[in-house]
């Protein structure tokens, strides 16, 4: 680059060119300390974060969690020193210099990829492209709805994404675009990083459609400018804000690693450090001479006063809260402070003694709709939704009945088919605060949705997904729509719950768990066929809180011990029944949450597993289950794909049957007594 353009561009604002140098040089300098990371985006849009930060975004560093900030979404992760550089320089208590010299290292909190929940103001996990903006759309949703609720004096608030080429080509990203046109969130401001270069090269190689009207296809509110001029870019933020009817893309040009005399405009600057030299010289030419990691007085004293532009706003509305009526304060603190009304206790008392006083044979996705029916009037932050399933999810009830339209922000959103998008923007409803966000899909796409529900957990929100459809009992739709693998592959994800429950009542058990617990996503699995009710006496203990119990006991003692998961239950207490009569003694075991049993004390555990010989049944892989059996020899289950035919029939084509259950029971005791 040339030292005259970058003059030029200097000229436009010295003012906003000096503070914007700040962030050039403290991401130079991170880079540089770390020897590894990504110079080149901080560096390009170092000047329309500037603007955005010193006119545009409402918020106040010392404030992080204020309510009605403005929200800001580095949608490209892994120009994360723009983030920590904007943190530090505008006040952020904790993002000091020292944890900018620790950049990537191990114990900071300014990690590779902005991470929630490391730092104040960094608004959500990002670092897996496209996920940031499809997460922002949860935010959005999340702002419309809350002011539908609480007005729009309290809740009036923006969303603010930077994103770059990565997350426009990666397919999330247009789902989110899709969806979020369709609501017509006008609070919604995205800045395209339109640098044309990727790891591989320029954008050609890989990349070629016109964005803008990519955007203006999908209904939003386009523009184009210089993203180095920060006029330019200031008046189209004021026109994107002006626009309410509709999202806002601004599509700024920018140069990749501005002021590096060898390498901007080139992928030599996207992921590795400049190098001292060129780092040395990209200073001279920005006119930077200071130390590193050191700030001249006067630009640290204007950002500073940047962090604390938004105060008396702040303070304003903290007044206008307290003048609220009781009632509408007291529920909207409660909701932003995650805690459950008074009134869902009482709900789920009432839910359960129903069940017991007549019991349901019922499909647990039946079952899930019932408890959801008993307890969403009661708990007015559940927001749901389907990835255009609900008929087959069941996840639509009367008080989540209101559709989420762009003219009214109902309690039930239509996702479409968006699996990846839904999971996506329910993690932003749920890190917005305020809501408890559910959806609903078939179990086998929850592939589509994968890399969301592992940010849900990575991030520990209380994201709670529907999934139906969990076995080869489905039936006829055959194997591309039978799970086999799924729910290993999701246990296999740390912190995330997995819950297949038997019948109605550890569904409502599910349910109450995945609602209470707020730090820790629940995915339910449920079934399409029918099962009975297998939990008959009167009690108000959950079960199910214990990840696995006995749910029958045949004769004294123990001869083997039966585990099951969700519809197999029933099937192993079948085959239990059978065995008993020919003699046995049978404890059966149903285990709803791997997850949730491997946390109880080992005592616990040893007491629901015995020390007889075990057998594992489930309608899925075997994947996993060794670590409750001896063997995958001793599990009744899937050892390949499905196939499509009646649910009774490939049950008893894949040899999922009580007369199979009984016959690997008696061999794993003759093993036994044979050893």
């Amino acid at each position: 680059m040339s030292v005259s353009l970058v003059a030029e561009k200097a000229k436009i604002d010295p003012e906003n060119f000096a503070l914007a140098n700040c962030i050039r040089a403290l991401a130079i300098d991170a880079v540089e300390a770390a020897k590894s990371g990504h110079p080149g985006a901080p560096m390009g849009m170092a000047d329309a974060a500037t603007v955005l930060f010193r006119k545009h975004l409402r918020f106040d560093a010392s404030a992080p969690d204020w309510p009605n900030r403005d929200r800001f979404v580095l949608s490209n992760g892994h120009a994360s020193m723009l983030l920590y550089g904007l943190l530090h320089l505008t006040g952020y208590e904790d993002m000091t210099i020292e944890e900018i010299r620790n950049f990537r290292q191990w114990g900071s909190i300014t990690a590779g990829h902005p991470e929630y929940g490391h730092a104040k103001g960094v608004e959500t996990t990002t670092g897996p492209l496209g996920q940031g903006i499809a997460t922002a759309v949860g935010m959005a949703l999340a702002e419309k709805r809350l002011a539908a609720e609480f007005g729009d004096d309290l809740v009036n608030h923006r969303t603010y994404v930077f994103v770059g080429d990565g997350c426009l080509q990666e397919g999330i990203g247009q789902e989110a675009i899709s969806l979020a046109g369709h609501l017509g969130l006008g609070k919604l401001i995205v800045i395209y990083d339109d640098n044309q270069i990727t790891i591989d090269g320029p954008t050609s190689v890989s990349f070629s459609e016109d964005i803008p009207a990519r955007f203006a296809a999908c209904g939003w509110h386009v523009q184009s400018c210089d993203g180095h001029d920060s006029h330019a870019l200031d008046a189209a933020l004021q026109k994107a804000k002006a626009e309410t009817s509709k999202p806002s893309l601004i599509a700024a040009k920018t140069v990749i690693g501005f002021g590096s005399p060898n390498k901007a405009g080139t992928y030599a600057v996207h992921g590795s450090p400049l190098g001292s030299a060129e780092a040395a010289t990209t200073k001279e030419v920005i006119g930077w001479r200071e130390a590193p990691f050191e700030i001249p007085e006067n630009l640290a004293n204007q950002w500073r006063a940047v962090g604390q532009r938004g105060r008396e706003e702040r303070q304003a509305w903290e007044e206008l809260l307290h003048s609220k009526p009781h009632d509408l304060k007291s529920e909207f603190t409660r909701r932003v402070e995650g805690k459950l009304p008074q009134g869902f206790d009482s709900a789920i008392e009432k839910a359960r003694a129903d069940l017991f006083a007549e019991p349901k044979k019922a499909a647990t996705r039946k079952a899930s709709q019932m408890a959801l029916e008993a307890l969403a009037g009661s708990v007015p932050e559940m927001i749901g939704g389907s990835a255009d399933l609900t008929g087959s999810n069941l996840t639509r009830v009367k008080a989540v009945d209101t559709q989420y339209t762009r003219e009214a922000a109902g309690r039930y959103i239509g996702y479409g088919v968006r699996e990846f998008a839904m999971a996506a923007a329910m993690n932003g409803l749920c890190v917005h605060g305020g809501l408890i966000p559910y959806g609903g899909t078939f179990l086998m796409f929850s592939d589509y949705a994968r890399n969301a529900i592992r940010l849900s957990a990575l991030m520990k929100l209380g994201v709670i997904y529907v999934m139906t459809h969990d076995s080869i009992g489905l039936g006829e739709d055959g194997p591309t729509h039978q799970p086999v693998e799924h729910l290993a592959s999701l246990r296999a994800i740390p912190g995330l719950n997995v819950m297949r429950p038997a019948d109605t009542v550890e569904t409502l058990e599910a349910w109450e768990i995945a609602i209470r617990i707020r730090h820790v996503p629940t995915l339910l699995a449920l079934s399409r066929q029918d099962v009975p009710q297998l939990r008959l006496d009167s009690s108000n203990e959950n079960l199910s809180a214990k990840g696995a119990y006995v749910i029958r006991h045949f004769g004294k003692g123990r001869d083997v011990t039966i585990i099951a998961t969700g519809t197999e239950v029933a099937l192993a207490v079948e085959a239990s029944e059978e065995l008993h009569r020919q003699g046995y003694s049978v404890a059966v075991v149903s285990m709803p949450s791997w997850q949730l049993f491997d946390q109880m004390p080992r005592a616990y555990q040893a007491e629901v597993l015995g020390s007889a010989p075990r057998l594992g049944v489930e309608a899925a892989g075997k994947f996993g289950w060794t670590r409750y059996v001896a063997s995958e020899d001793d599990v009744i289950g899937m050892s390949g794909f499905g196939a499509s035919a009646p649910a009774e029939r490939l049950y008893a084509e894949f040899g999922i049957t009580k007369d199979a259950i009984v016959a690997r029971a008696k061999a794993v005791m003759a093993s036994k007594e044979n050893i």
